[in-house]
């Protein structure tokens, strides 16, 4: 799945900096976020020092902001920031039991995520807790209801093409088994946001040059 993700986001990054009126390249991104936002889940559970994850999440974000803002020519925080801001969330929710508690977590960081304009905002929390506490048939339900709301809500027709992905990790863990053979060395999966972002950045100041 890292491949995947990684392959799918560069093609949604290049569409987005240099075709962005070719919506094919958007659509094909749209299988690369939920696959990291599973994999945040994942990590998450399995993790044997999350103080050490989150600081690798932080570290990350912070290396990618200032090209993420020039190579994709956008304001906000890169979507590394609303997956850290997610898994502090999920923290939070399994600390605290009462419904009081969680449903104050999780609106103070969809507040968070939606007024300091953090890519895809509080649909990148919501599709996390899909993940974290669904599984098949109810994970699938879930996210093509969010993709709904968030069709009427923000008009993110484009972003209904980002269940394929869902759909994939429910139900066909093993389609993308002969890419899960290749070993994607780790420095390569921790840098890549950060480094290929910086390389678009790079190509897009030099084309401005000529």
């Amino acid at each position: 799945m890292q491949l995947v993700a990684m392959i799918t986001m560069l093609v949604d990054h290049i569409g987005k900096a240099f075709f962005p009126d070719q919506m094919e390249w958007r659509i094909v991104g749209r299988m690369a976020f939920p696959i990291y936002a599973y994999l945040l889940v994942l990590g998450y559970q399995r993790t044997s020092n999350l103080k050490r994850y989150l600081l690798r999440l932080t570290l990350i974000g912070i290396l990618s902001q200032y090209p993420f803002m020039i190579a994709l020519d956008i304001k906000g925080i890169n979507a590394v920031g609303t997956l850290l801001i997610s898994l502090l969330a999920l923290i939070g929710l399994d600390t605290y039991k009462s419904y009081l508690q969680r449903g104050l977590i999780l609106i103070a960081s969809a507040i968070l995520l939606e007024f300091g304009q953090f890519d895809y905002g509080m649909y990148g929390l919501l599709l996390v807790c899909i993940y974290r506490y669904t599984k098949f048939h109810r994970m699938v339900a879930l996210h093509l209801l969010l993709n709904l709301v968030f069709v009427f809500l923000k008009g993110w027709l484009i972003e209904s093409f980002s269940v394929i992905a869902t759909i994939c990790i429910a139900y066909a863990p093993n389609l993308f088994g002969w890419i899960g053979k290749l070993r994607i060395p780790r420095w390569l999966w921790l840098g890549f946001y950060p480094i290929h972002l910086t390389v678009l950045m790079l190509v897009e100041m030099l084309l401005l040059t000529k």
